[in-house]
């Protein structure tokens, strides 16, 4: 019975691992099968995605990106490069044209495994992804060099999950259909490197002055290191920060194994210079971006690669650059100023400097062309020019005493006033009413006629409130104005491009002198406003501003104190200074005759003699007017009156009516 027992119990155990056997294979057996099933479902649906993405490809390859802008490339007066815009392209090069530090360099940053994976690089996709995901933030990316190059051909910059299959598609495709050398000689041909530039033979000439044949281990480096981030890297814009890039470009080439630590630590930490080349301060952008927005004027559109050749000074230029920055810097919180705006031009139109505000980098809004400022009192000379072409003289008497009738009725600063004295003193001390009085003489139409005559184009208001400059004007216009006024009365216009060609030198533009210059205001007339203006300077409100040569300048202060100018010229040079604030807020009683008086002074002052006299009349000429002829009259003019005001120090005229 025992016996059968134990058979019984062995029977029954067997039965039950058994069924549990089949129980076992039959839930195998239907994982399989399922997994089958969604096999062959994700299998077709792959093929419907891939498909669905696939489907653009055609359309996309047909509209491959091989145009480019064309570039402009801004020089100085003496060669120095100002700014580039637009695209910069070199020689198309092949990898057997390259230094092999050069393409190892990208090769060690960019794509390790490019001469083995086929266009996906699957190893270093998990990388990336293990890195990233360790250092919880994307510090690694896994697109190929023949994916970016498949991007940069094909595909916009969209980060989206379509566009990266549709890149790692495209890359493979171009795997089946170029060689390794091809993808890579078409990358570094169109790979954007900073500056507007494109390819490894352009950034060659421009950042190092060679081809890109002759370029060294740092410079491969300085190259390599620019695919990370081309404008943050650029030799040109951030050397420091480019040579640390390319310390670390360095390191990851040993770590390769394509050089040593001892070749790494032997290259040179220097960037050389290109000759004739070198960038000067980012204030001449605001000259730069003038003159392109006068280039279609000239050659209209450009579809071609341009040299622009201009009449900027260098040395000018970063003196009315520093000046105007240390006064800002030093007193623009005391003054209540914000801003400032410097333009110097030869009395034959050439602009050879411009500063349109105190740091380009904030604002390129261009104050000294592009804002309508109102000039104050340096409108004056306009209503005392019209007084001389129509017969009165330095020495005419004018009353300088408060206005009692009609509505505008302005006062003088300080509520000071010198009872009768002559258009002289009146202009020198900066008097208002007796200027408003002096526009109801000569009549505001004929002052609004010598002010368009002589280059103001903005609208003026027909009020006897010009006669103060309450009509906004812009520095290039009033600058025009007083350029008129230094070389004698002849028509300025003011220009900045002497010539345009092409990279080869073909010659598209070349800017010719008029000659005869036209005249357009009565020489004795300029020559006699001329010696008032100096008066301003050596015994009135722009005392700041006093020269050890001649000069002639006004100050003006507009209402309210939101603008303070001063613009004076000598035979050599115009310019004109301007404070005040963006928003139109009133400074703290900051004047023309202080601190824009003496930036003008230092600017004039350190540009002596880098320019020969604007002259367009012989010396001795009867009708000669401006500085040029007054030279050999200061000490027999007829002009010459006290200035002595009523209970005042005769020489304390700094902050009269400025």
């Amino acid at each position: 019975m025992a016996k059968n027992r134990k058979k019984g119990s062995k029977s029954r155990s067997k039965s039950k691992k058994s069924k549990k056997g089949k129980k076992k294979r039959s839930f195998s057996v239907r994982l399989l099968k399922w997994l089958v099933i969604l096999g062959l479902w994700g299998g077709i649906f792959s093929v419907f995605f891939l498909g669905w993405f696939a489907a653009e490809l055609p359309d996309i390859t047909q509209a491959a990106k091989f145009e480019r802008r064309p570039s402009i490339t801004v020089l100085a007066a003496d060669g120095t490069q100002i700014a580039r815009y637009g695209e910069t392209k070199g020689n198309m090069i092949t990898v057997s044209d390259l230094p092999t530090d050069l393409i190892n360099a990208v090769l060690a940053t960019e794509d390790r495994r490019f001469y083995e994976h086929p266009g996906v690089d699957v190893l270093g996709i998990g990388r990336a992804l293990v890195v990233n995901a360790t250092r919880g933030r994307m510090v690694q990316g896994g697109s190929t060099i023949t994916q970016q190059l498949a991007k940069n051909l094909f595909l916009s910059y969209d980060r989206t999950l379509k566009r990266k299959i549709q890149e790692a598609m495209l890359a493979i495709w171009l795997e089946r259909h170029l060689s390794k050398d091809q993808i890579l000689s078409a990358y570094l041909n169109r790979v954007y490197l900073g500056s507007g530039i494109y390819g490894v033979d352009a950034a060659a000439k421009i950042y190092f002055g060679k081809e890109v044949q002759n370029i060294n281990l740092r410079e491969s480096a300085l190259i390599a290191g620019l695919l990370k981030a081309p404008s943050r890297y650029s030799p040109l814009a951030n050397p420091e920060l480019a040579m640390q890039r390319s310390d670390v470009v360095l390191s990851a080439m040993v770590d390769a194994g394509y050089i040593t630590q001892k070749a790494a630590d032997a290259a040179p930490r220097v960037i050389p210079k290109p000759p004739g080349k070198k960038k000067i301060t980012n204030e001449a952008g605001y000259f730069a971006d003038w003159v392109l927005s006068n280039l279609d004027e000239i050659i209209g559109t450009p579809d071609m690669d341009l040299i622009v050749k201009t009449t900027l000074s260098p040395r000018i230029q970063s003196k009315a650059e520093l000046s105007l920055a240390r006064q800002l810097n030093e007193k623009g919180t005391a003054l209540g100023a914000s801003q400032g705006a410097v333009l110097v031009m030869r009395p034959d139109g050439a602009v050879v400097a411009m500063v349109g505000g105190k740091d380009r980098n904030d604002s390129q809004f261009n104050r000294a062309t592009q804002a309508l400022r109102p000039p104050g009192s340096a409108f004056k000379p306009v209503v005392f020019l019209t007084a001389l072409e129509k017969g009165w003289s330095s020495n005419s008497p004018i009353l300088d005493a408060p206005i009692t009738q009609g509505e505008y009725r302005p006062g003088n600063f300080a509520d000071k006033y010198y009872g009768d004295t002559t258009l002289e003193q009146a202009l020198a001390l900066s008097m208002n009413t007796a200027t408003v009085r002096l526009m109801k003489e000569v009549g505001v139409t004929a002052v609004i006629n010598n002010a368009k005559k002589i280059g103001i184009t903005s609208d003026l208001q027909p009020d006897l409130s010009l006669a103060l400059g309450s009509s906004g004007i812009s520095m290039l216009e009033m600058t025009t104005a007083y350029s008129t006024l230094a070389n004698g009365g002849f028509s300025v216009t003011p220009y900045a491009i002497e010539a345009i060609e092409e990279p080869n030198g073909h010659l598209l533009y070349a800017r010719k002198p008029l000659k005869p210059h036209p005249v357009i205001l009565d020489g004795r007339a300029v020559d006699t406003l001329t010696l008032m203006m100096q008066r301003v300077i050596t015994q009135g409100t722009g005392q700041q501003a006093r020269l050890p040569f001649p000069a002639s300048g006004k100050t003006g202060t507009s209402q309210d104190y939101r603008d303070a100018w001063f613009i004076g010229f000598t035979d050599e040079l115009v310019a004109a200074v301007w404070l005040g604030n963006d928003d139109n807020s009133p400074m703290k009683k900051s004047t023309g005759g202080a601190t824009p008086a003496l930036i003008w002074r230092e600017i004039m002052a350190d540009a002596k003699g880098v320019y020969r006299p604007v002259r367009y009349r012989a010396m001795g000429d009867s009708k000669q007017g401006g500085i040029g002829g007054l030279l050999n009259r200061l000490t027999t003019s007829s002009g010459n009156v006290n200035l002595k005001p009523k209970n005042r120090n005769p020489r304390d005229f700094s902050h009269l009516n400025d």
